[in-house]
């Protein structure tokens, strides 16, 4: 008989082990005065066996290890400057989910404000003032970490997130199907002087807004972009939505940046930085609150 393959399982090798001893047992009775051939007809079923459960043992080590790597891809704390604490970015995150509601998010704390997102009945004026205050806002902060007031602003630079350039684009575009571009109104150019202020003078507050403006129109920014795109443009994809490169690694990448420089951070400023969040989703709310209004 052909010897089983070596590549089986561990349940199907476990299983092939309860026939080869029921099989010696019967043959020990049967043969009682012959035992050592039955002892030595056994081997190669033992040795056949012995190698599936190596095999089979091998096979799961070796998955358990891409999955342990995979984990530690996805939650390494990425320079978080306290061995085995929490990277900061996380902390961050936490603060954000709290302030969704729980139609948003399973940690959603807060109650709703506004409409659920399918119930909004946006218009092209509306979306329009939306995306021109949006582009300064976009375009304040680029223009605050070029400048580097405060030298670790630099780190920030040409992360592949920047949004100003695509949403210059697709202005160009609604102005070529007929539309007229309105000039910043005044949710968005608060919210400019506010980042200008702040840069200068809190770097903590000025992290939270840059962090949440940023990842927030990663995540629920996309979905309001395909939901308004679905009933007024007619499912056309704009530039603000669209990124070079993998999206998911351009943000790791600012998640270990900001983790690296709140490395240095005191816990009080950190929890400075964290107070401001809610600040921060107030004022993107504004802008927001063109598309439904």
């Amino acid at each position: 008989m052909a010897p089983p393959q070596a590549s089986l399982s561990a349940p199907n090798a476990l299983s092939l082990l309860a026939p080869a001893t029921a099989t010696a047992r019967v043959s020990t009775v049967r043969w009682n005065r012959l035992s050592v051939s039955v002892s030595v007809a056994a081997r190669p079923v033992t040795r056949v066996v012995s190698v599936a459960l190596a095999a089979a043992a091998a096979a799961v080590t070796a998955q358990r290890r891409l999955v342990a790597a995979a984990a530690a891809t996805e939650m390494a704390p990425a320079a978080s400057g306290e061995e085995g604490s929490k990277p900061f970015v996380e902390e961050m995150r936490a603060v954000a989910m709290k302030l969704h509601t729980k139609d948003q998010a399973r940690e959603g704390e807060k109650e709703p404000e506004a409409p659920p997102v399918a119930k909004w009945e946006p218009s092209v004026e509306g979306y329009l003032r939306f995306l021109v205050d949006s582009k300064l806002v976009f375009q304040t902060l680029e223009d605050i970490v070029e400048r580097a007031a405060v030298p670790w602003y630099a780190e920030f630079r040409n992360t592949g997130l920047e949004r100003s350039e695509a949403l210059k684009k697709d202005l160009e575009w609604f102005r070529q199907q007929g539309h007229t571009i309105p000039e910043p109104s005044d949710p968005g150019t608060t919210y400019s002087s506010l980042l200008e202020e702040l840069s200068e003078k809190d770097p903590q507050a000025f992290i939270c807004h840059f962090y949440n403006v940023y990842f927030a129109h990663t995540a629920g920014g996309r979905m309001i972009g395909k939901k308004v795109s679905e009933k007024i443009l007619n499912k056309k994809e704009l530039e603000f939505y669209k990124w070079e490169g993998n999206l998911s690694q351009l943000l790791q990448n600012v998640r270990n940046k900001l983790n690296e420089v709140a490395s240095s951070w005191s816990r009080e400023e950190k929890d400075h930085c964290l107070e401001e969040t809610e600040k921060s989703f107030a004022y993107s709310g504004g802008l927001l609150r063109h598309i439904f209004t």
